[in-house]
């Protein structure tokens, strides 16, 4: 690993559309690419460029559509936030649908399969270059416990999203346990910084870390998600208590209908 990295925006994207190659205009705008570079691209290029478009009217609907756990609910001034785990496996707001930059009345959903984007568009960068480069595919997310929001992987190819430092030492020689970066995280967040929300630069180069780069076939960002059984946080405060209050609820009925039927 180098001491320092460079981290910029690429201009001349342009606005993307369904069915458009967003590989074409990566390499289109001019962008000189190096052996080892990480190329950080928001994911609403990728679901633009993938047709991911649904109706403004159908959001609450969508919104199901692509959960697969309620996680919590909460409504304050007559606005109701679901957070909620999606079909990929990622916990955050309203499933990843978001209405942010996108034509009038149509909503966007997230890629059908992140992780396959991102290894595709490697693979064109790198057959078209004839350099390896990795890709990160990347969502805004807020963080239980911190205010604000950050950018994280949400799709990845050809690039180490996890970096197990376990059974190595520090720097006063003490040994590391349980030490294991997120740096597809950290790329992500490290290219919102420069590509920003509004500025309609959607893509960023990480440059000096090289050696995450790797194979196309490296687990992507799906294997970031914590399994369900190491999940300490599986529920919203509330919906937890609201949870354990039925399960109370039912045992003691439970009881008193065995001891009904004991003294009859």
């Amino acid at each position: 690993m180098t001491s320092s990295i460079s981290v910029f925006a690429i201009d001349g994207i342009g606005e993307v559309a369904p069915g458009d190659d967003v590989a074409a205009l990566i390499l289109g705008s001019g962008v000189e690419l190096r052996d080892g570079d990480i190329l950080v691209v928001t994911s609403k290029i990728i679901s633009k460029a993938e047709g991911r478009y649904v109706q403004a009217t159908d959001r609450e609907a969508a919104i199901t559509a692509e959960t697969q756990r309620p996680v919590a609910a909460r409504t304050r001034n007559g606005h109701t936030v679901r957070i909620v785990q999606n079909r990929l496996g990622v916990v955050g707001a309203a499933a990843g649908v978001d209405a942010s930059n996108t034509p009038e009345g149509m909503i966007l959903l997230l890629p059908l399969d992140p992780d396959a984007s991102a290894r595709r568009l490697a693979e064109r960068v790198r057959e078209a270059l004839g350099i390896r480069i990795g890709v990160v595919i990347s969502d805004t997310l807020g963080r239980p416990w911190r205010q604000g929001q950050t950018d994280v992987a949400i799709g990845a190819g050809g690039v180490h999203v996890l970096e197990d430092l376990r059974g190595t030492t520090d720097a006063s020689g003490k040994p590391l346990v349980v030490t294991t970066p997120c740096v597809g995280d950290e790329l992500a967040a490290a290219g919102d910084l420069v590509k920003g929300k509004a500025a309609g630069r959607p893509v960023a180069v990480v440059r000096g870390r090289g050696d995450l780069v790797g194979d196309l076939d490296l687990p992507g960002a799906a294997s970031i998600v914590r399994a369900p059984e190491d999940d300490m946080f599986w529920l919203g405060t509330q919906e937890a208590l609201d949870q354990g209050y039925r399960e109370g609820w039912n045992a003691a009925r439970a009881e008193d209908a065995l001891a009904s039927d004991e003294e009859r």
